[in-house]
C-alpha cells in the first residue's frame, strides 16, 4: 500500500511541476493522473498493491469530499445570490453522467451478450 500510495503522489507530483513548467491550462492532479493512465496502458496492466489501494480510496471517496464542501460554504452568500447557475449545472451534469453510464453500460452488455455465444462454442 505505501509503494501505491507513493506511486499516486509522484504522478501527481509530476503533474504539477508539468503544469507550472509548461504553463498549462488544467489542475495539475488532472495532468498526473493522465500520466499516470500513460504508464499503466504502457505497463500493460494495474498492479495488484495499486488496484488494491485505489479501491480502498474509491470505497471511501465521500470522505474526500468533505473538505471540499466545507470550502463552499465559506462561499454561501455567493451561492445564494447565484443560485440558478449552480442547480442547472448540478442538474445538467447529473443528467450527462446518467447518460453516458447508461450508454456505456448498454454498449457493454451488448459486447458481451455478443462474444458469449462464441465462447460457449469452444467449451
Amino acid at each position: 500500500m505505501l509503494y501505491a500510495l507513493t506511486a499516486l503522489f509522484a504522478f501527481q507530483l509530476l503533474g504539477e511541476l508539468l503544469v507550472q513548467w509548461l504553463s498549462l491550462p488544467l489542475p495539475g492532479a488532472l495532468a498526473g493522473m493522465l500520466l499516470l493512465l500513460a504508464a499503466l496502458l504502457a505497463y500493460g496492466r494495474v498492479p495488484e498493491a495499486l488496484e488494491r489501494t485505489a479501491g480502498g480510496l474509491l470505497q471511501n471517496m465521500m470522505l474526500l469530499f468533505i473538505p471540499a464542501i466545507a470550502g463552499v460554504m465559506l462561499h454561501f452568500d455567493r451561492i445564494a445570490r447565484e443560485w440558478l447557475p449552480f442547480l442547472v449545472a448540478g442538474i445538467a451534469g447529473a443528467a450527462i453522467t446518467l447518460a453516458v453510464t447508461a450508454w456505456t453500460l448498454r454498449r457493454l452488455l451488448r459486447d458481451t451478450a455478443e462474444a458469449r455465444p462464441a465462447d460457449e462454442e469452444r467449451a
